[in-house]
């Protein structure tokens, strides 16, 4: 798969997805949370999104990291690279998956800390984010990281969105 198993931080341990997620992360592409994550849908499909994350760090050698917290071992949301075979770049991804984890500093803790890990490890010179029009806490998240709008950017073909280029990792510290 990937010599890169897993990250940490203070709080953080941030996993390749196991078996054991699948049903915390179907409660969340269930629910209205995942409505920008193409989510909102049936438990069958919330099967395939979580087997194509598995997938994509066969295919790719990096994807998702399941973000979990340390001293509970819970999962909370999942964070990382994506490059489906169609999209023109490889993007930065993040979901909290329950609303009770929302404001706590999981999604900042973690970002930051896939960030340095895809342009230092590897070897990124670039991330962006693909992010729906009216997804305005994700737009405002993006932007607290120094993300700025790329209108020149090339979209995947069919999604409706703004991208998000990140600045490298020295730029947010």
């Amino acid at each position: 798969m990937t010599r890169f198993s897993s990250l940490e931080t203070e709080r953080l341990l941030l996993r390749l997805p196991i078996a054991d997620d699948l049903s915390r992360f179907t409660e969340f592409f269930t629910s209205d949370r995942a409505k920008y994550a193409g989510g909102s849908a049936s438990e069958s499909k919330a099967w395939s999104e979580f087997a194509e994350m598995i997938g994509h760090w066969t295919l790719r050698g990096f994807g998702s990291f399941v973000i979990t917290d340390k001293r509970s071992g819970r999962a909370i949301g999942h964070v990382g690279g994506l490059q489906p075979l169609d999209w023109p770049e490889r993007e930065l991804g993040w979901s909290i998956w329950r609303d009770a984890d929302e404001g706590m500093g999981y999604a900042t803790e973690a970002v930051k800390t896939v960030i340095q890990h895809l342009f230092t490890s590897l070897k990124w010179d670039t991330a962006v984010s693909y992010i729906a029009p009216d997804n305005t806490r994700s737009i405002e998240f993006a932007q607290r990281l120094g993300a700025k709008l790329d209108d020149t950017a090339k979209k995947p073909v069919g999604l409706r969105c703004f991208v998000y280029r990140h600045p490298a990792p020295e730029a947010i510290q």
